[in-house]
């Protein structure tokens, strides 16, 4: 089987999630990252996963740096940068498993990214698919979300795919205004939109799941998919239309990197030929062990 390229685009940074009361595990996560620890997990060797950021000199970057090696992640997209260090944050769950988040990355070196629009064409030209979710885009500066637009838009147009999780966190961007235009753009160059419901009300005023899938779908994404929790996922591509619920129902310990593992699976199976309700079900799967487990991660 010939060689395959992923290329995720974003940040990693270091996370603290608690283990007790007052005690906290120190880990390594983040959105784009966890899709891209979670696809090495579940496809076959014939693919490369690698990730694209920017991080520091510092010993801490060093581990990270080492963590995604051993992950069996290529780190040849990754750039350090003297005078930097990864952005941080802290997990707190409530007895329900849901997540509530307190970050350190006003500083991070991956809001660097795409500050050089050579390296990060050079990095995508390999690439089979390249991912990037609106948590990317918010940190990054104006001029540089323009160019991992422009981009992803060169990349959409030879017929590679673009696979984009809006991952909506209003408190990262300017306005909201701001917030709109960027995420639509970066629909118009995705060819695989992996939103999620209701965050989706924060960015336009969508009445309910169909109004978000009609919303991409005109923005020209071939194939949507909007997660609903623990509902089940509406599916729209040119192919048809589909709602796929897991099976069966668990008890969260900490929903942290739910819709990243989703992304993970679901992305991986459409990659290798299965069809679209198939590809939901082992997302539905792997998300439903992730949150049985503590952080993003959760090695299955």
């Amino acid at each position: 089987m010939s060689h395959k390229r992923i290329l995720s685009i974003g940040e990693c940074m270091v996370e603290l999630a608690a283990s007790a009361p007052g005690t906290y595990r120190q880990g390594f996560a983040g959105d784009t990252f966890n899709t891209a620890w979670h696809m090495r997990r579940v496809l076959p060797a014939s693919w490369e996963v690698a990730y694209l950021t920017c991080i520091g000199t510092d010993p801490m970057s060093d581990r990270m740096l080492a963590f995604m090696a051993e992950s069996g992640i290529a780190t040849d997209a990754v750039t350090q940068l003297p005078r930097t260090t990864p952005g941080l944050y802290m997990i707190d769950t409530d007895a329900s498993g849901e997540r509530s988040f307190t970050y350190w990355r006003s500083a991070s070196a991956a809001r660097h990214l795409a500050d050089d629009p050579d390296r990060l064409a050079r990095a995508t030209e390999g690439a089979d698919l390249v991912y990037v979710s609106g948590i990317t885009l918010a940190i990054l500066s104006p001029q540089a979300r323009d160019t991992l637009l422009t981009i992803l838009a060169q990349v959409k147009a030879t017929g590679r795919h673009v696979a984009f999780d809006s991952n909506i966190r209003p408190g990262l961007w300017e306005t909201p205004r701001i917030m709109r235009e960027t995420l639509m753009a970066a629909a118009a160059a995705a060819t695989i939109a992996l939103p999620t419901w209701p965050d989706e009300t924060a960015l336009c005023d969508d009445a309910d799941e169909e109004a978000v899938i009609a919303r991409y779908r005109g923005a020209g994404v071939a194939e949507v998919v909007v997660k609903s929790g623990p509902g089940p996922a509406r599916i729209v591509s040119d192919r048809g239309t589909w709602q796929v619920a897991p099976e069966g129902r668990v008890a969260p310990v900490d929903t942290t990197g739910a819709g990243d593992s989703f992304n993970a699976a679901y992305l991986a199976a459409r990659l290798t030929g299965a069809p679209e309700p198939e590809a939901a079900r082992g997302a539905h799967a792997l998300a439903g062990k992730v949150i049985c487990e503590r952080g993003a991660l959760c090695a299955v």
